[in-house]
């Protein structure tokens, strides 16, 4: 492994740590949302205050230590393949003369393969990550079924074998692909954009500019995976086998049962918390990823 992909995965997981600690109020409320019953909730508001009338303030970072460990290592994959891959397209851009200075200037669709394959990559862990934080987010406060994230994958494994660690996982894999495809290539052509503007190089911008771009990026993420995401969320809590209330046969079974039983709103319940969550989580992904690249690459 080179030095340069060793920088990037820490700079990652520097962007992942900021990520979880931001976001996961929003997310604990986004999930129970998704994955109630209709008329359960009136709304994000409602939700929230049930959440802390009912378990207290800490139950809004129930399942925290997951994402804490899990999204620190996948926000690092991401960033690592991500960088990689921009490596290998700025080699080809300098050979085929294009890509300006040392051919990093890639294209829009270099930029969203790279994205993809980011996603992919990262789509490996953050499938189990998100399920055992799920299983935690959504088990009964006054008879859990497990006593945190150690004991639910002890308790899946030995049910259902290291396969039941990764229920929802195609879903997962397209979600990744299709997100951070689009994720990646909204935040890099904005960083091209302000470089170009004002003749500067990446490390000269602005920190308040991740933030910014790293918001624009997340919303762009959610506007192409949220339904995808509210499967992955009903895959994830359902049943393992129908004698453990399974109900849903596949991705697709879950998609046409929920749009037959509950409707086209079923696949935007809970996105207010998540819009609300996007901009904070996101653009502080990409500020601690910017700034601990500038300390580790200085």
């Amino acid at each position: 492994m080179s030095a340069n992909t060793i920088k990037d995965l820490a700079a990652g997981t520097a962007g992942g740590i900021a990520q979880v600690l931001v976001g996961q109020p929003f997310d604990i409320v986004k999930v129970r949302m998704q994955t109630s019953p209709k008329g359960t909730y009136k709304g994000m508001l409602h939700c929230g205050a049930g959440i802390l009338k009912n378990e207290g303030p800490l139950a809004f970072y129930k399942g925290t230590l997951t994402p804490l460990l899990g999204i620190g290592v996948c926000v690092s994959i991401q960033f690592g393949a991500l960088e990689y891959a921009k490596r290998v397209f700025a080699a080809q851009n300098i050979i085929s003369g294009r890509g300006g200075e040392g051919g990093k200037m890639l294209s829009g669709g270099q930029l969203f393969i790279a994205g993809v394959g980011a996603g992919i990559a990262n789509g490996f862990v953050s499938g189990p990550v998100e399920h055992i934080r799920i299983r935690l987010q959504t088990q009964s406060n006054t008879n859990p079924m497990f006593a945190g994230p150690f004991d639910a994958i002890k308790k899946i494994i030995s049910q259902h074998g290291i396969p039941g660690l990764f229920k929802g996982q195609c879903v997962t894999f397209l979600r990744e692909a299709a997100g951070y495809g689009v994720y990646f290539l909204v935040y890099e052509k904005l960083i091209q954009r302000e470089m170009l503007m004002k003749g500067i190089r990446r490390e000269e911008i602005s920190p308040i500019n991740p933030v910014l771009y790293g918001a624009a990026a997340g919303y762009a993420l959610w506007a192409v995976i949220y339904p995808i995401d509210m499967i992955k969320s009903r895959m994830q809590t359902d049943g393992f086998t129908p004698s453990t209330g399974q109900q849903y046969a596949s991705a697709r079974d879950c998609a046409r049962k929920v749009w037959r039983t509950e409707g086209i709103g079923a696949f935007t319940r809970g996105l207010s918390p998540t819009l609300i969550r996007s901009p904070f989580a996101n653009g502080a992904t990409f500020l601690g990823f910017e700034l601990a690249s500038r300390l580790l690459y200085s």
